[in-house]
Parts: structure tokens; C-alpha cells; sequence
């Protein structure tokens, strides 16, 4: 598992130095908050409704089982003893005081982590696949990339300023789990004749103007890929908007400009800057690729396991949703649930954390993952293992076999905790997944992926998701938009709206009539809700969620 080096360690206790000088600053009056904000902005720090937050970088979601159990530590010592899993693949804690979070910056960087770029118009963490390094279906492990771009765009000196925030997406396998396309770059790993390169794509983001990102290269070798990265931003940055920062992001860019006027800016860049590179960058990716080397997996029997399936019903349950193929048949790809029913979406008790990383060094090689989809993955569980993991993870309240079910719900914080915010999320997500599993009617249902977001900035991916629910306010009362058919894989489609919105009250039956049309339309069980959409088109979904007005509308 890749290991920070000295230097990394160097910068991060000085930053960590530098931070605690601008917040004792803050404290004593010699900073006003307009001083303060964009130094705590560097530095991951938000101020929210209620309190601050403090958002804390897992690099492209890998983190070690020593990390996850010190977020553990920082959650009792500094917060109120959990943490807020993202669709960033970091974590949020909600409630630091001010006076804390130096100390809390520091406990980070004793084990290598910190909240550099997590905030503000820079790079922001890169994200990828969560089961990179493992997955059956892999063309080749993302991760190095994603450390290398981490390394190249933490502190770029060119671009701690730019129009909006950027954000890079990459991934490995042949199935796209990381929404390439919903970001400001996206880079798909491809092998041509023997060479692994990049599909790149551009202009992707979510937001107020959802938009899905447009081809730029179909093949970029992977040598040319940090220069090629730096001359799309340095386009973007000369170009893009600063007159108003709802039009700032790169995808207005390549929206005003057109793909190709944008290309022509982007290849004016990258031969002055390809040369300007000299090799430093391909013996760093050597290093890193060594460092990112599968673990020595030995051989194991899995007979136990598939005995152990027959006669254990809730195991079977939970290995049918929770687990996934391993490029070595003796081992698996375990996908931890932190939804729940009833509980707060990616919400993880202190308890809990420890629980995993106890886990992981007992099961997965001390490693675990998080995924944009707000749960945590084991890469690397042998599968004789899984049993004793699966009575693990249920003794602590953390083996709900419904991933990819109705209840694994995305949401953002909402008016619980977001100053942003114009509608609840969370509360939402819980009523709806218990409701639900009180029908009985989730596994019959099966595959859906519903998110929800508590404002039109999106971060809950509603418009990616087969249903979308997006929380408006509407004179003073909460009102929620549905979206219908989006799709966050390599088949990504942006949803579209269904009709008008429902009050907070109302958003539960609208479903229910939803889902229950779903049932009696589909072909089989076999055909999910996205496919019966895709299908049959919107119009006999949109007619059950309104059926109740058009009844009233015809009395």
C-alpha cells in the first residue's frame, strides 16, 4: 500500500504549522471572518449552519486501517463521535469547534492525512473506482495515476486560483464505478495494441447545469497524461468565466466555446508543455506503480464458503448483495452498507470505524476503500473468510444487505447541516428506506439507485440517479422535484423531470404509486426499474406519480 514520503510528511506538518498560526489569528480578532474564509477554504474548513465542518481528504478513497481507526480518535476527541462519508470519497466531520481543529489537523497528519484542496477554487480530491486494484474486470489499477495527479496538482503553483473548482475522475475497469463523465475531466484507462493510454472526456458536472462531459481524446498515451491534464487546465484558466461564478466551471466553457475550439486550446498547450516535463514525471508513476503492487494474496479454499451459503440464509442474502468478483477466484470484493434502514446515509459512529479497521487488518490486508456512493469496501477478503466477516460486521450493526437496493440511498447533508441548503435530504433518505423495507417490498423491487440532493448544487448526484428527488423551496415551503432515468455508469444519462414537485409530505406515496406501476409493468423480475424505463419510455411512470392529481383534477 502506497506510503507518503518524507516530503509529503514535511509539507503536511508545515501546512498543518501554518494553519494554526492563521486560525490563533482568527481567535484573537487580528482576522475578520472575510480575512479568515479563504484560508480556512485552503484548508478544508467550512462554516455551516450550525457550526463548522471540517472536510478531510482519502485520496482517490483508499485509506489505511491505522487511518480509519485515528478518524475514529478525531471523531471522540473533537466532534461528537461519528463521521460523514462522501460522494468525494472523503470524510466530513460536522461539529469541530474553531479552537480544535488545529489540533485535529494535526492528529491527521500524524498518520499522513490532511484537508489540503478539499475546499476552494483548486483540484480537488481524484476520485476513481473503490474496487481499483481488485476488481475482475480490470484493465489495469487507476491508483497510481490518481497519486501521481494528487502529487502534480496539491500546491500547483499556476493553478491556486483558478475560475471554480476542477474535478478529476479515473477509472480502471471496464464498468464505469466512478461517474467519469459527471466531472470536469474524466479519464476512462484503455489498452490499445498493448499500450494502455486514456480516454479522456471534458465538461462533465452536475450542479445547476448538469451536463455530461464530451469526448476530447480518444487515446492519450499514459506518458503524455500530466501534461495534457495541465494544458486543459491552464485552457480553462485563461478562458473560463470569472464574471459570474455560475458560468465559471469548464463545462460552460466547452458548452460556449464547442468541443472543438476547446480541443484547439488544449493542443496549443501541450507541446511546450510536454517538453517541459523531461521524463520526472514517468520515474515518479515507476515508484508509484511499484508501491500500488497487488498484495501478496495466498491461496486459499473457498469450499466453506459456498457450504456455508446453503445453509445460511441471512449470509447468502448479504453475500448476494454485498459481494463482489476478485481477479483472484479465492478471494472477493466486499462492499460494506452504511445505510442502514433508518440511519443517516454514510454516517459512520466512532465505534463503527474501529469495528472496520479491526476488520480490515483481520480479513483485508489492512486496506479499506470508499466508495462515491457513501459506503466502504473490503478489496481483498478471502472468501473462507467471508462468514466470519459477515458475523463480524452484523454483531456491530454494519451488515444491511441492501447494496443497490431502494434504502442505499445518496444524499447530501441538506438543511440538517449545509448553510447552501434548501431542503431536507437526510430525514428524506430514512423515511424512505424504512418505508420501504416495512412494505416488504425491496428486494422485490431490486436494483434502483435513488439520490437525492438538498439544493440545485447537487452534491447528492440526483440527477444521476434511476429516480432523482431534488429539494427546492418554494415560498418558504420545501418542495421536491423527481427526475426520472439518469444513470451514472458507462451508459451515463442525466434524468429527466418528471413533472411538478411534491411538498415533503407528499414525496413517500409519489413513490410508492411509482414503484408499484414499476411492478406491474416489468417484464420479469429480472428487468430492473431503469430498464423498464428505458423501455417503455416516462409516460406510464409519470402517470402513476400523478395519478392522485389527475383523480382529484377530474372530480
Amino acid at each position: 500500500m502506497f506510503q507518503p514520503s518524507d516530503f509529503d510528511s514535511a509539507a503536511i506538518r508545515a501546512r498543518a504549522a501554518q494553519f494554526r498560526s492563521q486560525v490563533a489569528r482568527r481567535l484573537d480578532g487580528s482576522l475578520t471572518e472575510d480575512e479568515f474564509k479563504p484560508l480556512r477554504l485552503m484548508n478544508g474548513l467550512y462554516l455551516q449552519l450550525h457550526a463548522y465542518m471540517l472536510r478531510v481528504a482519502i485520496p482517490y478513497g483508499t485509506i489505511s486501517a491505522r487511518q480509519m481507526r485515528q478518524l475514529a480518535k478525531i471523531a471522540d476527541a473533537w466532534d461528537r463521535g461519528y463521521g460523514h462519508f462522501t460522494t468525494r470519497q472523503n470524510i466530513q466531520f460536522n461539529w469541530p469547534k474553531l479552537v480544535d481543529v488545529p489540533d485535529m489537523i494535526d492528529a491527521l497528519a500524524d498518520v499522513g492525512m490532511h484537508a489540503i484542496q478539499t475546499s476552494g477554487n483548486a483540484i480537488r480530491n481524484t476520485t476513481t473506482d473503490a474496487f481499483a486494484g481488485a476488481s475482475a474486470d480490470e484493465i489495469a489499477d487507476p491508483r497510481p495515476y490518481a497519486e501521481l495527479i494528487r502529487q502534480w496538482s496539491t500546491d500547483h503553483p499556476e493553478f491556486q486560483f483558478l475560475p471554480r473548482k476542477f474535478k478529476i475522475a479515473i477509472n480502471g475497469a471496464r464498468a464505469d464505478r466512478a461517474a467519469i463523465r459527471a466531472h470536469d475531466v474524466g479519464l476512462q484507462l484503455v489498452e490499445r495494441d498493448g499500450e494502455i493510454g486514456f480516454q479522456v472526456f471534458v465538461g462533465g458536472g452536475l450542479g445547476r447545469t448538469p451536463m455530461i462531459g464530451k469526448e476530447l481524446r480518444d487515446f492519450l498515451p499514459a506518458s503524455d497524461l500530466l501534461p495534457y491534464l495541465e494544458s486543459i487546465v491552464a485552457a480553462w484558466n485563461l478562458a473560463g468565466r470569472r464574471d459570474n461564478k455560475y458560468k465559471a466551471r469548464i463545462k460552460i466553457t466547452v458548452h460556449e466555446l464547442g468541443i472543438e475550439a476547446f480541443s484547439d486550446l488544449v493542443e496549443a498547450e501541450f507541446p511546450a508543455r510536454r517538453a517541459a516535463f523531461k521524463g520526472a514525471d514517468q520515474a515518479i508513476l515507476a515508484d508509484l506503480k511499484a508501491q500500488f503492487a497487488p498484495p501478496a494474496l495466498p491461496s486459499r479454499e473457498s469450499a466453506s464458503f459456498e457450504t456455508a451459503l446453503n445453509v445460511d440464509a441471512l449470509l447468502r442474502d448479504w453475500a448476494a448483495r454485498s459481494v463482489s468478483p476478485h481477479h483472484n477466484p479465492d478471494y472477493a470484493v466486499v462492499t460494506i452498507s452504511l445505510k442502514e434502514h433508518g440511519a443517516p446515509p454514510g454516517d459512520a459512529t466512532s465505534d463503527q470505524m474501529r469495528l472496520l479497521a479491526d476488520l480490515a487488518e483481520r480479513y483485508g490486508q489492512s486496506e479499506l476503500r470508499i466508495s462515491h456512493e457513501q459506503n466502504v469496501i473490503l478489496p481483498h477478503v478471502a472468501k473462507a473468510d467471508l462468514p466470519a466477516l459477515f458475523e463480524s460486521l452484523r454483531k456491530g450493526g454494519l451488515a444491511t444487505a441492501n447494496i443497490g437496493l431502494t434504502s442505499d440511498i445518496i444524499a447530501c447533508p441538506g438543511m440538517d447541516y449545509c448553510a447552501l441548503a434548501t431542503a431536507r435530504s437526510i430525514p428524506l433518505a430514512q423515511q424512505i428506506a424504512t418505508h420501504f423495507r416495512d412494505l416488504g417490498l425491496e428486494s422485490e423491487i431490486g436494483t434502483l439507485k435513488i439520490k437525492i440532493s438538498g439544493c440545485i448544487n447537487a452534491c447528492g448526484h440526483h440527477h444521476l440517479g434511476h429516480i432523482g428527488i431534488l429539494g427546492l423551496d418554494r415560498a418558504g415551503v420545501e418542495n421536491y422535484q423527481i427526475t426520472l432515468g439518469g444513470d451514472a455508469t458507462e451508459t451515463m444519462a442525466l434524468g429527466e423531470r418528471a413533472g411538478p414537485g411534491f411538498a415533503y409530505t407528499e414525496v413517500i406515496p409519489a413513490l410508492e404509486r411509482l414503484l408499484r406501476a414499476y411492478l406491474d409493468l416489468r417484464q420479469s423480475q429480472s428487468e430492473s426499474f431503469l430498464d423498464a424505463l428505458r423501455r417503455l419510455g416516462p409516460e406510464p411512470f409519470k402517470d402513476a406519480l400523478y395519478q392522485e392529481a389527475q383523480r382529484h383534477a377530474a372530480q
